[in-house]
Parts: structure tokens; sequence; C-alpha cells
């Protein structure tokens, strides 16, 4: 963060030294959270209730830390690229990007910017609705 004093006047400036100096107070006269959290576990064991029976699931040290890490799925290689710039490139997946879109408004394909040798086009389902199927009986 980041102020520019030099467009502040003498009043802004009183203003802005007393905020932080309250604020600064306030945080220096409070006690850690650490320790503020074991007293309360310690309360919570005295009177023979644990914090989650308290304040829910939620309210274990481990949560309150940390969240579960969002799994990621594998790197998935770019299917098309913009031959003006190289750097555009899309997967296929997802929402299509503006460059692409906007080529396909004036005209051309998606098959116009497979990248060779590594994208295919995916083949579309075909539809079984009318046609036999064989079963061999044993």
């Amino acid at each position: 963060m980041s102020i520019d004093l030099n467009t502040l006047d003498l009043r802004e400036l009183n203003t802005l030294i007393r905020a932080a100096q309250d604020r600064h107070k306030a945080l220096t006269q409070r006690q850690p959270a650490e320790k503020v959290r074991r007293k309360l576990t310690a309360l919570a064991k005295q009177t023979g209730y644990t914090i989650e029976e308290l304040f829910g699931p939620a309210a274990d040290t481990a949560a309150l830390k940390s969240k579960p890490a969002r799994r990621k799925g594998p790197k998935i290689k770019p299917k098309y690229r913009d031959p003006e710039n190289r750097w555009n490139t899309w997967t296929g997946r997802g929402k299509m990007p503006l460059w692409l879109a906007s080529k396909i408004r004036f005209g051309q394909t998606p098959t116009d910017f497979l990248i060779p040798g590594v994208a295919k086009l995916t083949p579309k389902e075909k539809v079984l609705t009318g046609k036999r199927k064989l079963f061999k009986q044993s």
C-alpha cells in the first residue's frame, strides 16, 4: 500500500498520523491469535466441551490454518494456434477465446487453426437409433 503524501495538506496528514497511531496501539495491545486459541481450547476442555462442539467442525486448528489444496488436472496441450500470433493458443476446452471467435466470425473455420501433428478433430458421436445390433447367442 502506498499513499502519496505530497498531495495531502496538514490537516489530512494529522488525521492520517492519528489513525495510524490508533491502529498501531490496537495491534500491539492485543494478544497473539495462537495464545487466545489455546486459552479458548483450555476453557472449553475445563467446562467439558471441545472446540468442535462449540464452534463446529470448521473450528479445528488445522482447518483454520490452511484450506485443502485444490486438485489440479493434467496439463493439456493446445489444439488450436493463431498463425498471426503463435502465443494465441487454445486447448479446445472451456469458452472459445476472443481471437478465435473473431476469426470464425469473418468466415474461417476452427479446423483452419488446428496445430498439425498435435491436434485431431474430435469425432462426433454416432447416433445409433434405428440401426440393428447383432448379438451372438451361445
